[in-house]
């Protein structure tokens, strides 16, 4: 749906806002476990999987926006774009860290920092200050925030921290690795949340960290083994991927996991990576669909529009955004259950999967 097609009973209806929304990380985590979300986000083609989704979708600028176009929202979420802070980029947003962190003291003052944002060297690299806006300018303060980002961020969300904390938010944040979540694939993300009615606290590992030469089978006897790609695929012959990244600065030399490990971390260039030792006649790149799958999207979510491996690189993994909800919300979420509700279709899980959330004092 976008701005026009986006019903005013329907908006004010809604239990979260998504900042930044992209295809649907985490509004597909929050329908999962039951919660109505609206996503903001202005990129076409990512609205228009959003849209093939069936995801409630305000195609906009998130600027333009504002919480009291969401009265009935008691749950905050965003992951603003990271193109200007990942190692990957250009570097703009690492250079003007300094600069946006003084400018998150200065948005807690109540000062307009519209033209010194216009002086940035990418214009992206100031929208991480829109969910403090938000946080800042909601008339009734939000029960909870959930964001996500690169590690790169993390200094902006303790800055955020300290400023939520000054209006009465508990405030956790860290780094989260997703194979600790049983996402198949190596990945780090900042997290914070923050909430009104009891104690933040980042949700605890469900799944054994991977390290390379670790067997699997090796590590805290109370969590489960990392999740393998092959598991993920439901491939049962066993093959090699060969990123398209080089590793210890040397271009050629090119980073391999075998199907019995997690992935590299999924970005916009996955289908680059090469598949080694399948049957002959098989493909030897991953489809979107099953790039979509090591980042746990539903087996059949409906990626449409152009560019479809950036969407599902830019995407937070909906695994690990359930996990990170659920502890928002104060509880956790039955892992076995979780496992069904991933592999199920997108039909059957929209609506919710039941039983996923109980309460941390039971567990």
């Amino acid at each position: 749906m976008t701005d026009g097609q986006l019903a005013p009973p329907l908006s004010a209806q809604v239990e979260m806002v998504d900042l930044f929304a992209g295809p649907g990380g985490l509004d597909v985590a929050a329908h999962w476990l039951g919660m109505s979300v609206v996503g903001i986000e202005w990129d076409e083609d990512a609205c228009v999987t959003r849209e093939q989704a069936s995801l409630l979708t305000k195609q906009s600028d998130v600027r333009l926006s504002k919480p009291a176009d969401y009265p009935k929202a008691r749950y905050l979420s965003g992951g603003p774009p990271c193109q200007t802070y990942t190692v990957a980029g250009q570097g703009a947003g690492r250079r003007a860290l300094e600069q946006v962190l003084s400018f998150v003291d200065a948005i807690a003052e109540g000062e307009d920092v519209t033209e010194d944002l216009a002086q940035l060297d990418d214009e992206r690299t100031g929208l991480v200050l829109e969910p403090l806006r938000w946080a800042l300018d909601a008339g009734v303060p939000y029960e909870a925030i959930v964001l996500e980002q690169v590690p790169t961020v993390l200094p902006v969300w303790q800055a955020y921290a300290r400023v939520l904390e000054e209006r009465g938010y508990s405030v956790d944040c860290g780094i989260l690795h997703t194979e600790d979540f049983g996402v198949p694939q190596t990945r780090r993300r900042a997290i914070l949340i923050a909430r009104r009615d009891g104690e933040a606290k980042l949700p605890q590992p469900t799944h054994r960290r991977y390290r390379k030469g670790t067997p699997r089978g090796e590590g805290d006897p109370r969590l489960r083994p990392w999740k393998t790609m092959g598991e993920a695929l439901g491939w049962s012959e066993q093959f090699t991927v060969v990123s398209n990244y080089g590793t210890g600065g040397d271009p050629k030399a090119r980073g391999e996991r075998l199907s019995t490990q997690p992935a590299f971390t999924v970005t916009g260039k996955v289908s680059r990576n090469r598949l080694v030792g399948r049957a002959k006649g098989m493909p030897d790149r991953l489809s979107d669909y099953e790039a979509g799958k090591l980042q746990t999207f539903p087996p059949d979510y409906p990626w449409s529009g152009r560019g479809i491996a950036q969407q599902i690189g830019n995407a937070i993994p909906p695994r690990l955004a359930a996990h990170v909800l659920a502890a928002a919300l104060g509880k956790e979420l039955d892992v076995a259950k979780l496992d069904s509700c991933v592999k199920r279709s997108w039909r059957d899980t929209r609506g919710g999967c039941d039983g996923l959330l109980k309460d941390t004092a039971r567990s």
